[in-house]
This record gives structure tokens, C-alpha cells and sequence, in this order.
């Protein structure tokens, strides 16, 4: 992920992630048959990390809900904030036709995710428009911040209103 990352996946070269991974070009394509595949396991890769951190962020029930949400929204966005976002975008961009399925499964797991945290304090009929409002607010802070802290204390704000 971090040579597509660098370069974008269009410019990204099968020999440039050989190299990054001290393997040999023949031997990435032993692994993956193709610059698509390769790259649809990273993003299966990176995308099944995150939502296990988030999970485990909202399960440390020792902790506040809103605490948890944050840190959950962190492990899930927070990472792609700034100038790597927009990489990230163009991206997902082409999403479906490249990634395959994980582009919806993934963001529906962590809005399920966010929905039973919030479920647990407040029931789940009340639960589910306060997940999507945050996930909408988190996805429109992801375009107007520029860096990660100014996400994550934008979104705390965003938190607080929502989860009292």
C-alpha cells in the first residue's frame, strides 16, 4: 500500500512494489497475477486492519462511548487525512470496477460496527441516524481539513454533539 500510496495505483510499476518488498518482479507475480490483484489484496488487507482496530477501540467498554468513537473513527479514516486523501480518492474513485466488493462490505461492516457501540448506551432504533450522521460527518471532515489532528478535533466536536 505504501508504493501505491506514493505513486497513485495508475503509476504505480509491479517492479517499484517488487523492490519495496525485496522480492523479485517475477516472484510478486508468482503471488499476484496481476497489478490489479495485487492491489485489491492490499486494499482487503488494509481495510480488514482497520476495521479490527475500530472494533477492538469500541469494545474497551472501560472507557466513554464517545472516547471509543473517536479512536474508532481514527483507526477507520484518520489515517488517510491530508495530502494522501486525495490519492486515496482518486483511487477509490475507480472503486468497484478494481476493488470488487470490499468497497461496500467494509464500509457497511464499520458503520455496523458503529451502530452497535451506540446501540449498547442508547437502544438501537436511536442508534442507527446517529451513526450515519457521524459517518457523514466524518466523511465531509476527510475534505476539509488538512491534517489528521484537525480531523480528529473536529470530529471529537462532532461526537460530543451527537453522543451527550
Amino acid at each position: 500500500m505504501t508504493v501505491f500510496t506514493r505513486f497513485g495505483y495508475r503509476k504505480t510499476s509491479m517492479e517499484e512494489v517488487a523492490r519495496a518488498a525485496h522480492i523479485s518482479r517475477p516472484g510478486l507475480y508468482f503471488l499476484f497475477s496481476s497489478k490489479e490483484a495485487l492491489f485489491r489484496a492490499a486494499v482487503t488487507q488494509t481495510l480488514e486492519r482497520d476495521l479490527a482496530a475500530a472494533e477492538q477501540a469500541l469494545a474497551d467498554r472501560g472507557r466513554p462511548l464517545p472516547e471509543r468513537l473517536v479512536e474508532a473513527f481514527d483507526r477507520w479514516a484518520g489515517r488517510t487525512i491530508g495530502p494522501l486523501s486525495r490519492d486515496v480518492a482518486a483511487v477509490a474513485e475507480d472503486g468497484p470496477a478494481l476493488l470488487g466488493e470490499i468497497v461496500v462490505t467494509a464500509p457497511r461492516r464499520f458503520e455496523e460496527l458503529i451502530t452497535e457501540a451506540i446501540a449498547a448506551d442508547s437502544g438501537r432504533e436511536a442508534a442507527v441516524p446517529v451513526a450515519q450522521t457521524m459517518i457523514s460527518a466524518s466523511i465531509g471532515l476527510k475534505h476539509q481539513v488538512a491534517s489528521r489532528e484537525a480531523y480528529l478535533d473536529r470530529l471529537t466536536v462532532a461526537v460530543g454533539l451527537l453522543v451527550p
